[in-house]
């Protein structure tokens, strides 16, 4: 399970704001093995972690590449997994890896959805010279994929800007910290989303996580409804913020979990200006 914010406008008014802003949280097993975001592909143009759970390698759950790709998952919370199922993080390394656009892709990606677990996919293509597209497609919800108007959005394990508690507390401080940020030095901007991203105040009661997510959620319900999950053996182990200035400067900070341990972390961070 996963929980994203972000912002775009392609044609900030201001020099000083970001074409994009994006936070984001993966919560996985602490046990999953995976690699920490690195530079990797053909070129070394394509820049993630890297899931390499058996039978899963090379998945991903957010990436971006030189080329101006950018794609990010979330799960979809469902009582029940068909275990048959093809991995989900491969959508996210086949859209990085080919030259179809966004939208293509991910109708594409909706003729074959059923052949997945419940998924949310964002797919964006960034052009410092032709305007940045970003789409959304989530394989529970409406059969075709759809391009977003520049604004703010959250998408956590139900469809996109489903109104869970937790989904729209952490918008409402995800929107306060980007409301900062053209006042606060890129750095500052970085450390307060990363506050966002690690709230552990439980919004509860939340009747629609309830809902869908059944007898499977119960017992996680307490620490599962805050922004940053922390339950034992499971929870938040990255933290991602991708930033992207007017100019096409690409800032991307990973935090992550070290040894399965939840109070040891280590946080890096690339640039690099998209070639698009």
């Amino acid at each position: 399970m996963c929980i994203i914010f972000f912002k775009f406008d392609p044609r900030p008014v201001s020099k000083n704001a970001y074409r994009l802003i994006l936070a984001a949280n993966r919560d996985e097993f602490y046990s999953r093995p995976s690699k920490l975001a690195d530079f990797w592909g053909n070129n070394n143009e394509i820049l993630s972690g890297l899931d390499m759970e058996e039978g899963k390698e090379g998945g991903t759950w957010l990436g971006i590449s030189t080329r101006g790709k950018l794609a990010a998952l979330t799960n979809y919370l469902q009582p029940q997994l068909d275990q048959q199922a093809r991995g989900r993080g491969e959508l996210v390394t086949h859209f990085l890896t080919t030259d179809v656009d966004s939208l293509s892709y991910l109708k594409k990606v909706s003729v074959e959805g059923h052949l997945y677990n419940g998924f949310n996919l964002i797919a964006a293509d960034l052009s410092t010279a032709k305007g940045d597209v970003i789409c959304y497609y989530g394989n529970r919800g409406e059969p075709d994929p759809i391009v977003l108007t520049p604004g703010t959005y959250g998408l956590s394990n139900a469809l996109l800007e489903t109104p869970w508690r937790k989904l729209c507390f952490g918008k409402q401080l995800f929107l306060e910290a980007v409301e900062r940020s053209q006042a606060l030095p890129k750095d500052m901007l970085i450390a307060d989303l990363l506050d966002v991203l690690n709230n552990e105040e439980a919004q509860l009661p939340d009747p629609a996580i309830e809902d869908q997510g059944q007898e499977y959620v119960q017992p996680i319900l307490s620490k599962y409804s805050a922004v940053c999950v922390r339950c034992p053996g499971y929870g938040t182990r990255t933290n991602t913020i991708i930033l992207v200035d007017a100019d096409g400067h690409v800032t991307f900070t990973e935090r992550s979990m070290l040894d399965k341990d939840p109070s040891h972390w280590e946080t890096s961070t690339h640039e690099f200006t998209l070639q698009s």
